[in-house]
């Protein structure tokens, strides 16, 4: 048997701060009702999956979207702070434009510029962001060596540490990953892999958008 783990990733199905343009972790923002819908399509696609476990962050739209995934047989959900979106520091939970601008360049920054240092007001920088969440795949990937698991994240996290981990570099950029769409990271024991990114498909308002 193999040792190589998959993990099927996602981001979370569409939620409310998407439709408000609120910027930031925004830890209680639910899904809509087309997330929703979007959170069944996604456990369709995974159906036959031998998954044995899913992760999510604590946002409870992550939640909301894992929670639709325990339609397969005999899963649970475990809840990660770790897996949870960029924070802003004191602009948490702002709709101001300004501040959305500039989340857009910070993440730009990471990603294109390989500049991790640069950071929203008092927030975290791509270093802490990139630190936590490799520790956290790191950490799911020795609990389950050879099996297939579902990750539960955002589209700012997961997208700055999966295109370190995957080599993928700036190429993601422009590309932000749609709602609920799954797509596949394996870790072969030495190093992290992601055979395709998803095509993106959110209106141009909300690309990279936390």
């Amino acid at each position: 048997m193999s040792d190589r783990l998959r993990i099927w990733c996602l981001r979370h199905a569409e939620s409310a701060n998407v439709i408000t343009g609120t910027a930031g972790v925004v830890p209680a923002a639910p899904l809509t009702e087309r997330g929703r819908h979007q959170a069944l399509a996604a456990a369709r696609l995974l159906a036959d999956e031998p998954i044995t476990q899913i992760y999510s962050s604590t946002g409870v739209r992550a939640r909301q979207t894992a929670e639709h995934l325990t339609s397969l047989p005999a899963l649970t959900v475990t809840a990660m702070p770790e897996l949870n979106e960029v924070g802003i520091g004191r602009h948490e939970g702002t709709t101001d434009p300004a501040i959305r601008a500039r989340t857009a360049e910070v993440l730009h920054a990471w990603i294109v510029q390989q500049n991790l240092d640069q950071r929203v007001s008092d927030g975290e920088t791509g270093h802490d962001v990139l630190a936590r969440m490799t520790a956290t795949l790191r950490k799911i990937a020795a609990a389950h060596p050879g099996e297939t698991v579902v990750v539960v994240g955002h589209v700012a996290s997961l997208t700055i540490t999966l295109a370190r981990l995957c080599a993928l570099g700036s190429q993601v950029w422009g590309t932000p990953l749609p709602h609920a769409r799954p797509f596949l990271v394996e870790w072969d024991g030495q190093a992290w892999h992601c055979p395709a990114w998803p095509e993106a498909d959110a209106p141009a308002e909300h690309r990279h958008a936390p």
